[in-house]
């Protein structure tokens, strides 16, 4: 699965942008998508899950550091996901990744190596 991420750019402190994910080919109903992130200089970072569960609302996770400020979302007619991102602070620049994966359980919704597939990543960069 091929994901295609969009949406970074140039923000100030305090505001938002909305970045977007859409994996290739038709939309799967066990597929686990995410967004990760890498500040210069720091690892990688997990910042919000979404597993669609088949007769229940999708599981949200949220890493502890955006938890509040971002809202991750999904749009299934457009096979889509969603990344809100609020109150914006210079923290928040880093490169942001959309991951995708089959296998990723409910325990393993922040583990990086969990999820097979990745976006090429967009630049989010937070002026002060």
């Amino acid at each position: 699965v091929q994901l295609q991420a969009s949406g970074g750019g140039l923000v100030q402190t305090g505001g938002s942008l909305r970045l977007s994910c859409t994996p290739s080919g038709p939309p799967f109903s066990n597929y686990v998508m995410a967004w990760f992130r890498r500040a210069p200089g720091k690892d990688l970072e997990f910042v919000a899950a979404n597993a669609p569960r088949i007769y229940s609302t999708d599981i949200t996770d949220y890493g502890d550091s955006v938890k509040g400020r971002f809202t991750i979302s999904k749009d299934g007619a457009k096979n889509t996901i969603f990344l809100e991102m609020n109150s914006l602070n210079p923290d928040d620049t880093a490169v942001y990744y959309c991951a995708g994966g089959f296998r990723v359980g409910r325990a393993t919704l922040r583990t990086s190596n969990a999820y097979d597939d990745w976006g090429k990543g967009t630049l989010v960069t937070v002026s002060s």
